[in-house]
């Protein structure tokens, strides 16, 4: 009896061990992934962060390739030709405004114009305040930048938007920390410091701000509403996709995301959205929208399953990776 129950004991263990390896978490997030997420599982998994391919186990079998390759950018703003896209009505109170790789979402409200990112101090006035000119929106009526982390392509429009219009930036107060050390490039004046769960309201919009850091020390995620042609749906917006080399970080990236989803599964949220072109699938919706006619489907609207599956290829590429952080 002993000797059964000892065996029991030791294959218990083993199978709990295979569950929780590399391996297994990389397999639970291509899972996850489907067909949806594929450009979020190859860079959360395989891109830049802790180890890689050939450093962590059972990521090269999964990826079926090499990592992508990467390079230092060249200095200077690069040609617009390589950039610029053109604005997109995406719901009736939310618009694309961003790059070609680079987000930024503007939701229309009663009593003005919140912006989620600022993009890149040399694109912003093009993307976003001309963008709006386009739609016929005033870029005037911004109220509020949130700039969803201390990174320059999110951050670096900030500092146009608050000094031609007015604008009222968000951010962490940890992010904010972040923009005080930078001595380089183009950075807003330090503005409103977000709290954990604050509720922004301008006009007949309320917005849900949840810090969850982790790919910056104080990254912004937000839950906010929109509608299609008159009907109520709900956004989730993670605030940061990629990973830090060192296991702190990872780490609390882990322990966001673990805090995040659970409120993500309560709220219903039935769309998801990321502030980078290839991770919430804008690349391929975008040209979808600009030729959507009436009583076609709106391809952002996935439900609040593949928005928690969106979440959980985050989450099982990080814990995935963990082992291989320095």
């Amino acid at each position: 009896m002993r000797i059964a129950l000892g065996l029991f004991l030791a294959a218990s263990m083993v199978s709990a061990q295979g569950n929780d390896s590399p391996g297994a978490h990389f397999a639970a997030a291509k899972a996850a992934a489907g067909e949806d997420f594929q450009n979020l599982l190859t860079f959360q998994c395989y891109g830049p962060g802790p180890g890689g391919p050939r450093a962590v186990p059972g990521a090269a079998a999964l990826q079926g390739g090499a990592p992508r390759a990467g390079g230092p950018r060249p200095q200077g703003p690069p040609d617009r030709s390589t950039w610029h896209v053109e604005p997109v009505k995406v719901f009736d109170n939310l618009y694309f405004f961003g790059q070609s790789e680079y987000a930024v979402w503007a939701i229309t409200t009663s009593q003005g114009i919140i912006v989620l990112d600022t993009i890149f101090d040399y694109s912003v006035e093009d993307e976003v305040a001309d963008g709006m000119k386009k739609l016929g929106l005033d870029p005037a009526n911004i109220k509020y930048a949130v700039v969803s982390h201390a990174h320059p392509d999110h951050d670096g429009g900030a500092r146009f938007l608050q000094d031609h219009y007015g604008t009222r930036v968000i951010m962490s107060p940890a992010d904010w920390d972040v923009l005080d050390k930078r001595t380089v490039g183009a950075k807003p004046k330090r503005d409103i410091e977000a709290t954990d769960g604050q509720k922004l309201t301008l006009g007949d919009t309320t917005l849900t701000l949840y810090i969850t850091p982790g790919h910056t020390p104080g990254t912004i995620s937000t839950i906010f509403p929109v509608k299609d042609n008159g009907t109520p749906h709900l956004v989730a917006l993670w605030g940061g996709v990629g990973l830090n080399p060192d296991r702190a970080r990872v780490q609390t990236y882990i322990e966001s995301l673990d805090r995040f989803i659970p409120i993500v599964k309560q709220s219903g949220a039935d769309i998801i959205l990321a502030n980078h072109t290839d991770w919430d699938r804008t690349k391929i919706n975008l040209p979808i929208l600009a030729k959507r006619t009436p009583g076609t489907p709106n391809p952002y609207i996935v439900g609040n399953a593949k928005v928690l599956n969106f979440l959980k290829v985050a989450e099982e590429c990080a814990e995935g990776r963990l082992p291989a952080a320095n």
